[in-house]
């Protein structure tokens, strides 16, 4: 990438760039919408990538208590696409729960499961996450019939 991607977190004046990443991809039925005011809410656990001031990328992660965690609204400028940004906000994820935490599972449901591969998750079966099914999904257009993959990843585990 030509330019410099900075990551850090999220602050108030980056609200209307995350909704509108993130309404991009609610629209093509890959993440869930979110409105402004549950951005706002929720938004230390947001971090964005940043390039030239300009936000091209977001990520949040829930925290779902007994260390496990879900990688959830993950967004990338379609236009930066297989350039890194992804990458290093689930890697600005995964650090800062290493300094937060001794151990912990983070997962996620997705339909780029080679994405997260490549940043150590495995394939799992996604009944492993009932306190997802219970508060996320219900409110899924897709519930009856999902079809994302669900991936995980475990700190520490034996590759570490």
């Amino acid at each position: 990438m030509k330019n410099l991607l900075t990551v850090r977190e999220a602050r108030a004046a980056d609200i209307s760039a995350i909704h509108d990443l993130l309404k991009y991809y609610a629209e093509r039925q890959i993440v869930l919408p979110r409105s402004r005011d549950d951005i706002r809410y929720y938004l230390n656990n947001f971090v964005v990538g940043e390039i030239e001031s300009r936000i091209c990328g977001c990520c949040a992660v829930r925290d779902f208590d007994r260390d496990l965690l879900e990688v959830r609204s993950l967004a990338v400028d379609p236009k930066l696409h297989g350039r890194g940004v992804g990458c290093a906000l689930v890697e600005a994820i995964v650090a800062g729960q290493r300094l937060k935490r001794n151990s912990f599972r983070l997962f996620a449901l997705t339909y780029q499961k080679e994405f997260f591969f490549k940043q150590g998750f495995v394939l799992v079966n996604k009944e492993m996450f009932p306190e997802k099914i219970w508060s996320d999904c219900e409110n899924c257009p897709k519930k009856d019939c999902c079809d994302e993959d669900a991936v995980l990843y475990v700190w520490p585990s034996d590759k570490n």
